[in-house]
């Protein structure tokens, strides 16, 4: 069940409207990494969550707290294309005031009659297929850390984006929650570990007897940069929770080149050539 409160979460209020950057803002509100897409993910990681308690609790308070930011976008955005123009004005004949014109967004007037929508600053629709809900808390919450960590980088970019006072007020806020928001699911990952719920690799049930180890604990170094094996990740303990050490070798083909036979003729693929067919000649050339 939800309820709305009129009043807003914090204030979003514009110095001066700017449907140029009313543009921009679409980003964060209707982008990959928007807010519509953390708030639709965090609450479906929620819904979908069958361990009852704090975890699924917390999804669902911080997926509520992120429509509120829907809510604070769209009335930033509907602010700041006030008084829009709808066609270049004619008094002003300089290509600064053009270009101006041509850096609006014609659907914020044509489609919405002056108000946001679930596109981003192209115009691209917002999908829900940005939404990821995999019921493995372990991997949900690395990747929610990582949606926070791109909001925030764009919030970051579109802050240096304006000098309107009243939106960077409100873009403070958003910054300032991204950034709890990160600690919020670091921390998450880590208390997840010490109630010994999930551990990596994920999903932890998977026996990993099943996997050839000298495949699970080595770097394959497909590069020619001489430091790609320089880091931890090529050397030292693993971090599963077994005595393994970790290693570094160059990778290797392991199988031979793959064949495969002449197509389905009803499905018109490029049939075998005349004569002697492709398959004896790619034979051949193996010998």
């Amino acid at each position: 069940m939800f309820t709305h409160t009129h009043a807003l979460q914090y204030e979003a209020k514009p110095d001066g409207p700017d449907p140029a950057y009313a543009r921009r803002l679409q980003e964060v509100l209707g982008g990959q990494w928007g807010e519509m897409t953390v708030a639709t993910q965090y609450l479906l990681q929620g819904w979908n969550c069958r361990l009852p308690g704090k975890y699924k609790d917390m999804l669902l308070a911080i997926g509520t707290e992120e429509l509120a930011h829907v809510e604070i976008l769209v009335t930033l955005i509907d602010r700041l294309l006030d008084h829009q123009p709808l066609k270049p004005d004619s008094a002003d004949r300089t290509k600064e005031a053009a270009a101006g014109f041509g850096n609006t967004n014609p659907q914020h007037a044509i489609v919405n009659g002056g108000g946001a929508y679930y596109r981003d600053s192209m115009g691209l629709p917002w999908s829900g297929g940005y939404v990821t809900a995999s019921g493995n808390l372990m991997a949900d919450f690395n990747y929610n850390a990582t949606a926070e960590m791109m909001g925030r980088l764009q919030v970051s970019r579109l802050y240096n984006m304006t000098d309107d006072p009243g939106v960077k007020e409100t873009l403070r806020f958003l910054l300032a929650r991204d950034h709890y928001h990160q600690m919020q699911w670091l921390k998450a990952i880590e208390e997840l570990k010490v109630d010994g719920l999930e551990n990596i690799p994920v999903p932890e049930a998977f026996p990993m007897d099943e996997e050839p180890e000298e495949f699970a604990y080595a770097f394959l170094d497909a590069s020619d940069g001489p430091d790609a094996a320089a880091g931890s990740w090529a050397s030292g303990p693993a971090i599963d929770g077994t005595d393994k050490q970790l290693s570094a070798r160059r990778i290797e083909a392991t199988a031979d080149a793959p064949i495969l036979p002449p197509g389905d003729p009803r499905l018109y693929g490029t049939p075998p050539m005349p004569g002697e067919g492709l398959l004896q000649k790619a034979k051949d050339l193996l010998k």
